[in-house]
């Protein structure tokens, strides 16, 4: 069942299967509002490589810029990271300010899976409900099946280098968001004379304290329509 509803997708668009497929036929399989695939060996949130809808885009852009979240604690651990009621307690102990940020953006449960073999760890799929309440048993042993078939299409396409975005199974910029906020920390380890780890963190630093989107801002320094100076603290500005 779980190749035949990723195989649809392919069919779709009328080229191989893709871990973007699989992500896409999770929403379906597992019976949730939305999902998202990030694709990365680092736990900073990855390189997004597909989402079904604005809502998983967000979310998986909260984690990015926020650095927590589901995604990053699933890639961390190597196992699931469950949240049924994305407004209990619990939630909001784990993640104190993505939660909040979540269910504003339209989410009330979110649901991560890593996507590993063995020692290798290739990225997470994400799921979200726009309603509280956990996923039944079945339907947590499909998002698991899910997130096995998606890491052996990705490790797949990365083997034989087949991988080739198309604009069919995603949008055509979500691979130069994650090349520019790249290029932006890039920037900064030259302009503050921190490390890349450093200049990623004033990025994120910049953007969560001015409500911004990190691709925004990052757009902004590599435009030089930003500046971020030396310090305690981030400050706009064109010019040095």
């Amino acid at each position: 069942m779980i190749w035949e509803l990723v195989a649809e997708q392919a069919a779709g668009h009328g080229s191989g299967m893709s871990a973007g497929d699989a992500c896409a036929a999770a929403v379906t399989g597992v019976q949730v509002a939305g999902a998202w695939l990030s694709a990365g060996s680092s736990g900073d949130g990855g390189h997004l490589m597909r989402a079904t809808d604005g809502v998983s885009r967000r979310l998986a852009e909260l984690q990015l810029t926020l650095g927590e979240g589901p995604s990053l604690d699933a890639f961390a651990s190597g196992g699931p990271a469950l949240a049924s009621d994305l407004a209990d307690m619990e939630s909001g102990l784990r993640w104190p300010v993505f939660a909040p940020a979540a269910c504003e953006a339209g989410a009330a449960a979110v649901f991560a899976f890593p996507l590993a073999v063995g020692a290798i760890r290739a990225g997470t799929l994400g799921l979200y409900r726009d309603r509280p309440g956990p996923l039944a048993g079945r339907q947590l042993g499909d998002a698991l099946l899910f997130a096995d078939t998606a890491t052996l299409l990705l490790l797949n396409d990365q083997t034989d280098g087949s991988a080739v975005p198309d604009s069919d199974r995603q949008p055509a910029d979500l691979p130069w968001h994650r090349a520019e906020i790249d290029q932006a920390a890039g920037m900064l380890t030259e302009q503050l004379g921190v490390s890349i780890a450093d200049a990623f963190a004033r990025l994120r630093a910049y953007a969560y304290a001015n409500d911004l989107r990190l691709t925004d801002v990052a757009a902004d320094i590599v435009a030089r329509r930003l500046r971020l100076h030396p310090g305690p603290g981030p400050s706009p500005g064109g010019n040095a």
